[in-house]
């Protein structure tokens, strides 16, 4: 059953989250670890969160239309949470799009993609793993 309340819910959690993960992260982590680290620890340490909220997800949403809700989940959850994690650096550093943009490049080891990659593939394989079950 597609519950648009609950994928909405679960990506509030989501994105305070990683708003509040990269407030910790610029702030009190940026002062003792460099550049890169910082970066990678803004990008791993939420996603066990999301795959916690992907299982979540799959188990509010489970029935005949699971992929339907799942797939819901998979689009609205990358962008948004970007989009959120934009708005972030914006109002609190001034940082513009060129910066963002920035740190979407994977090619030169900026680990934000791999972060937006988790939010689109989690919930479909949570999705599918439990409606694999029945």
């Amino acid at each position: 059953m597609i519950r648009p309340a609950v994928t909405f819910a679960l990506w509030l959690a989501i994105a305070i989250f990683v708003v509040l993960n990269d407030f910790v992260g610029d702030t009190w982590i940026a002062a003792t670890l460099s550049v890169r680290a910082v970066e990678w620890y803004k990008a791993l340490v939420p996603i066990p969160y999301v795959a916690m909220m992907a299982i979540i997800h799959a188990g509010r949403t489970r029935g005949d239309n699971w992929f339907e809700a799942s797939l819901l989940a998979a689009l609205l959850w990358p962008t948004s949470t970007m989009l959120a994690g934009f708005l972030y650096a914006r109002l609190a550093y001034e940082e513009g799009a060129e910066a963002f943009f920035d740190r979407l490049g994977f090619w030169w080891g900026a680990p934000y993609p791999l972060l937006v990659l988790v939010l689109f593939v989690a919930p479909v394989v949570a999705g599918w793993a439990l409606a694999a079950r029945r």
